[in-house]
Formats: structure tokens, sequence, C-alpha cells
């Protein structure tokens, strides 16, 4: 049998070997339930999804898992920081396998020797970039090391509808097939049922067991602080900063707010160590940045969404956000790497309504049809599969244009990925092809613009904070959580009547329907229903985004059917 040839079902080791693994090469004297349940089934050979929070303890599971195969495990990881991160991990246990990532991060000279030593079997983690997956020199020599596992990191990252959505991600599900099909184990932090279920799908697992884990962060304080005017809101947000036990960060939306809020904040502040990060910093920059926050030289970094992936600091005290995020996926990741030592932290949340229709400005772009059709003639031009790079040539449009272009004319089933490029569906015109496409990208716009709305909703509602979070996740949560804003504002309140506290009480008519029914509407078809409260029901549906529609609407026009 060829190194790559698909491999039978294995015997997972006993628990009692696993647990042996773990402590002596890695020094953890107990895996969690999740993470021990998770390398159980890698080993046996079956595909996994975890979902689990920031500091749940997700890498632990393919280095443990990594350390019984016979083979180097491939982790695909989206950032050079990130990577360093993960092998310097690696390399602080001194008993642990070695460990190499190979990007521009090292010398020609210093890759070379790593994928040496991987052709020798002396590696067994590999740490590579979705994009370098993409060229079929890189591939095929994975192929030929024969990889035992192949982790995808922040794996929300191949969803479109995912607050991180990579192109570069779409083509994993193809590399896989390429090595020889082994065990796959895909991993987040994050992950909403339409993410998860998209994850599945294009990264093709099969029959994956999937654990999700431990959403709820009860140590998180979380609060909304609601402006009128920018100004007041700097000052606000400088001043709490101010008052806050470090280290911290604080999340902003532009390359030029980092810079100015970490300057107004270095000067109310000059005993502190104040920097701003953003993908305008050269990637040593970052990555000294990065270095310096986790070794504790920085009280607080002023960041924009660049600031997140590897932060793997367990005394992080407080997460504040002078600017809404985009979703609530993106908002309960970030404010995920705060508290992860299981301490109390902060969780703020500054609001101005106004900056939300900067984002529904941003989330509105849509692309022409003019620009489909010039993609995808260039496609059906060819003689055979043609690569990204030939398409941006024959079009003069960007290579960024192009990915994206592509990615919809994939998603909308006129063009196909092949190992050697992309090809043409038979029996589509141009102006079909577009249309579809076009098609697709509006309902993308549809869903990206109720995610904002979902943020308004957490932003200007009333009601435990922590349960919409959850709900928001597909996780039920108890009434009141006792540690947000809502929840401590009720507690101060005066007691309710009797009568009133009777109406709210254990009474309560079931919900009708359960978290992650399948249902159908009317008008926007099937979706998923994502938290049910007394009132109101939140839906995600596939072509239209997420909706909270009211329980008496439903009954009396009798709107959702189960499928």
């Amino acid at each position: 049998m060829s190194r790559t040839a698909k491999k039978p079902a294995r015997t997972a080791p006993d628990a009692a070997a696993i647990a042996e693994i773990a402590a002596r090469l890695f020094e953890w004297d107990e895996l969690r339930p999740a993470q021990a349940e998770a390398i159980t089934a890698v080993l046996s050979g079956r595909d996994t999804f975890g979902i689990m929070p920031t500091g749940s303890g997700k890498s632990a599971i393919y280095q443990v898992a990594g350390a019984l195969l016979d083979g180097p495990t491939v982790v695909v990881s989206p950032l050079i920081a990130l990577q360093a991160d993960q092998v310097a991990g690696l390399v602080g246990h001194p008993d642990a396998p070695p460990a190499a990532d190979i990007n521009s991060g090292h010398s020609d000279a210093e890759n070379d020797e790593s994928w040496r030593r991987i052709e020798a079997g002396e590696i067994t983690y590999v740490f590579l970039a979705p994009e370098q997956l993409a060229r079929d020199e890189t591939v095929e020599r994975l192929s030929r090391a024969g990889v035992a596992l192949f982790v995808v990191d922040e794996a929300h990252c191949v969803s479109s509808w995912g607050h991180d959505f990579r192109p570069d991600y779409l083509h994993l599900g193809e590399v896989v097939e390429a090595l020889g099909r082994p065990p796959v184990l895909a991993l987040t932090a994050t992950g909403s049922g339409p993410v998860r279920d998209e994850v599945i799908e294009r990264l093709r697992l099969r029959d994956p067991l999937v654990i999700s884990r431990g959403f709820d962060r009860p140590n998180l304080s979380l609060s909304v602080v609601r402006h009128e005017d920018d100004a007041e809101k700097r000052r606000a947000v400088v001043e709490q900063v101010a008052e806050l036990v470090t280290p911290g960060i604080v999340y902003v939306a532009t390359r030029s707010e980092s810079e100015r809020y970490a300057d107004e904040i270095g000067e109310r502040c000059p005993d502190r160590t104040v920097e701003a990060y953003h993908a305008g910093l050269r990637s040593a920059e970052r990555g000294a940045l990065h270095e310096r926050f986790h070794a504790g030289e920085i009280d607080v970094v002023v960041a924009t969404s660049a600031f997140g992936m590897g932060i793997d600091k367990p005394d992080v005290r407080f997460v504040v956000h002078a600017d809404v995020p985009e979703s609530l996926d993106e908002y309960y990741q970030e404010i995920g790497r705060a508290g992860r030592d299981g301490e109390p932290a902060d969780a703020t949340l500054h609001y101005r309504p106004e900056d939300l229709g900067l984002r529904s400005f941003f989330a509105s772009g849509l692309p022409s049809r003019a620009e489909l059709r010039s993609v995808y003639e260039a496609v059906r031009a060819s003689s055979g599969p043609v690569r990204r790079t030939t398409i941006a040539e024959a079009t003069d449009l960007k290579p960024r244009q192009v990915s994206r272009l592509v990615d919809l004319l994939l998603e909308a089933g006129t063009v196909r990925e092949e190992k050697e490029g992309y090809t043409a569906t038979s029996g589509v015109d141009a102006e079909t092809a577009a249309e579809r496409a076009r098609e697709t990208a509006e309902a993308r716009d549809r869903v990206e613009k109720s995610r904002i709305a979902m943020m308004r909703s957490y932003a200007e509602g009333r009601g435990c904070r922590r349960r919409f979070l959850l709900g928001y996740f597909g996780e039920e949560a108890p009434e009141r959580c006792g540690n947000c804003d809502d929840c401590r504002a009720a507690e101060e309140a005066p007691e309710l009547p009797a009568a009133e506290e009777s109406r709210v009480g254990s009474d309560a008519p079931a919900p009708l329907f359960d978290a992650d029914t399948r249902v159908t509407h009317p008008a926007w078809g099937e979706g998923t229903v994502m938290s049910t409260e007394d009132d109101r029901l939140t839906v995600f549906f596939e072509s239209e985004g997420y909706k909270v529609l009211a329980v008496e609407a439903v009954v009396e026009h009798d709107l959702l059917k189960a499928v």
C-alpha cells in the first residue's frame, strides 16, 4: 500500500495510554473530557470538529494525537505570528516531538532545512499557511511524507457566513483528498450553527464527531455603554481604560483610530506602556509586539481585529471595544481573550448607533455583473483547468478581486475546482453564470446586514446579555446570569408586584421550537432556530440571514413549520 492510499480505521490507544503521553511529553496531569474525547476520535481515524472557546486547550488535541500517530501532523494556521507561537509552545516542552513552521518569516535556507527534516521523518508537527497549500509542489512534498493528521486551525475562516472568511481556506478539502484522505481535525473558538454546517461541507468532513463545549464564560462581566456623540465616547473609553487593571486590549475599527487611542491612553496613563497594533505594521513589528504583550512588557494594546488569532495570554483583565464589531461572532471571539485564567475580567462595548451605519456601508459592496462575466469567460475560454493568476492576467483584474469573483462563481455552481485549477460548468453561458453568482453575492450581503442587525439587538436590547450571546450560538442559558449590566440593574430594581412575579414565573409556556430545530418559512425558505424566548424566536435563514420573529405572529400566520 502506498503512503498516500486511504488508511483503514485504526484502533485508538486506550485512555491510560493517552493520559500517559499527555503527562510525560507535555506535563498535563489531566485532560479535560472534551480534549480526551476528541483525541480518541482522531486516533481512531474519525474526522473531528472541535468548537471550543478560547483558552479551552484546543491545541492539546492535535499535539497529543500527533505524538501517537505514525507520520507528520499538518496544522493549517493563518498567521505567521500564530505559527511561531504554536511552535514555541511545543519547543517549551523539552520532551515533545519536534515541530517546524515553514513561511516567509524564515530564510529560504531555513525552510529548505525544515523540508529536509520532514522528508526524513524527523518532524512531527508541520505548520503551514493555507496559501502555501494552494501550491502543487507543497502538496506533493507533504504527500510523499505520508501525512497522518490534517488540522485546520481557525476553521471558521472556511465559512462565508463566518466573520473572518478567507478564500484561501476554500481549497483545503481538495488538499485533504490529494494527501490520501488522512483524518481531519477542524478547530475553532467560534461558530454559530450555520458556520458549523458550512465548515463541515467545505472541508468535506466525513461523519465527523462534533464537539461543542463551554461557550459560557461566567467570569466575564458583560456591559454595554451607549453614547450620543463620538467625542463623549472617546473620553469615556480613555477614562475607563485608565481605571481598569491591566493587561488589557482595546479594539477599534481602523488603523488611524488604533494610533489615536494609543496616544490618548498613553497621555492619560504615563506610567503604562500602550502600543497600537494594526495590519499596516511590518510583519516583524507585529511579531515583536505579540511577544512583548505575552511577556508582560505591554500594559494595553489598542488594536484592530488584526490582533487576535494566537493571543494565548491567560491574564488579560479586560477587553474594551471602542467601536462596534461587525458581528456577534467576531465580538464573542474577541472578548474571549479576556480572563482565560478563570479570574474575573471585564468585557465592555462602547456603542454609538451611527457606528453600525458605517458597518452596513462596508458590508454592502456587490460585484459587477460585467466583472463576473469577464472572469467566467476567461475560465471557459481555457482549453483546460486555469489558475487564478492566469485569470487575473486575462481579465486585468487584481488577484484579490479575482479570488472573490471565482469564489462566488464556485458557490453558484458555475465553475468547478480541480487539482490543476478551475473549469467552467458545461451548458452555462456567461450571462447566466454572472447572474447566479450575483444572486449568491446578494444573499451573502443580506446575511452580513442581518448579522449587523443582531449586533444592534445585543447593544440596544433589554435582558441578560449572556443569555442573548449564548442563544446566538444555539446554547441554552438561564434567564439571568448575574454578571452583566442588565442583570445587575435588575437586581437593584424594586421587586415585582406579586401578580407580575407570577406572570413571569415557572408556569411560562414551553417554547414553540427548540434551538437547532430546522424550520421552513413561506418566503425565506429553510432555516435553523438559533434561540427562543417567551415572545420571540431568532432564526437563521440560508438566503436571508438572521431574523427575529414575534411568536404571536408566527402562531397567528403559521409562518414556521418544522422540517
